[in-house]
Parts: C-alpha cells; structure tokens; sequence
C-alpha cells in the first residue's frame, strides 16, 4: 500500500469521526452524562490524531494524481488550502478535547465551559473537514464539480465525441464528398 492509498483509505475517518464525536458530545452535555462527553472528548482527540497522517500523505497523493487525464491543478490548490486550516482546527479540537477532559477528572467548575467549547470548535472543525473532503472529492470524481468546471469537462467531452463521430464503426475516416 503506497501514501495514496494511506490518504483515500484514512481521509474519511476525521470527516466522519468529528460528526459523531459532535454528536455524541452534544448529546453527553444536553443530558449531563459524563461516560458520554469523556467518550466524545477521547473520540476528538483520536480524530485529530488521525487527522496527521492524512494530512502527511496529502502531498505524496497529489504527485501521483496530478498528471492524470481530468484533474486540475486549481481543484488540488483548492483540496490543500482546505486541507491546511481543518488540520489546525482539528488539532485545536483534540487538545480541547482533552482540556475538557483533563478538567472533568480533575473535578474543575470549567469542564462544563470546557466541554461546550470543545463542541462548538468540533462543529467548525466538522465543517472545515466535509469542505476539505468535498474539494478532495472533486479531483478525481468529475460527476460532483459543479459551476464553470463541471461546464469545461461537458465542452471537452462534447468535443470528443465530435471527433469519434467523424469515424466509421470500422475505425475509418468517413468519405463526406
């Protein structure tokens, strides 16, 4: 298995791991459970982990997708872009998680703001992560770009089965005189 392989197989974890790590965090504090906001917590921290070696092998991906046929160099700037701020936030998130944590063992009055704070930066976190996903998405899975770049694949399509039309089913050129 190569870092391309390392980053598709990973990549969701954060992206899903946040949104039920916000879940379940949300959940624990509306209903005042401990096991489930010390679960959540762990769960955030572990996603923000993660988070690292999915970032690390973004690089080694994109120079093994860049020169295939249909991926442009502006879908990867804008998959990189995302990839760096949800990688802080996601870090900024797990070490939330684990103050939160580290508080509510420690039996501290700010666990609870710790615990609201650490949901709040898990929904921006969550956010950046589905952004990052979305873009990384449009690099190779040409059916979800939208706008002006979804427009430019139609065109060069179009184009294509213009020029295969100009042939004979037995690959010859046809005779229009």
């Amino acid at each position: 298995m190569n870092s391309t392989h390392f980053h598709l197989l990973l990549n969701h974890f954060p992206i899903i791991g946040t949104l039920i790590g916000s879940g379940l965090l949300a959940w624990g504090i509306l209903k005042d459970q401990h096991n489930l906001k010390t679960t959540a917590s762990v769960l955030l921290a572990l996603m923000a982990i993660i988070a690292i070696p999915v970032f690390l092998t973004g690089e080694p991906a994109e120079e093994s997708v860049e020169k295939l046929p249909g991926v442009m160099e502006s879908m990867i700037e804008l998959h990189e872009e995302a990839a760096t701020l949800a990688i802080w936030l996601m870090g900024i998130t797990g070490l939330a998680g684990l103050i939160a944590l580290f508080l509510s063992l420690q039996k501290n009055a700010l666990a609870k703001t710790a615990f609201l704070a650490t949901f709040i930066f898990s929904l921006i976190s969550f956010a950046a992560m589905a952004r990052t996903g979305y873009y990384g998405g449009q690099i190779r899975h040409t059916e979800i770009r939208s706008g002006a770049t979804a427009a430019g694949n139609e065109q060069n399509t179009n184009e294509g089965e213009q020029k295969s039309e100009g042939k004979q089913k037995d690959g010859k050129e046809k005779d229009d005189d």
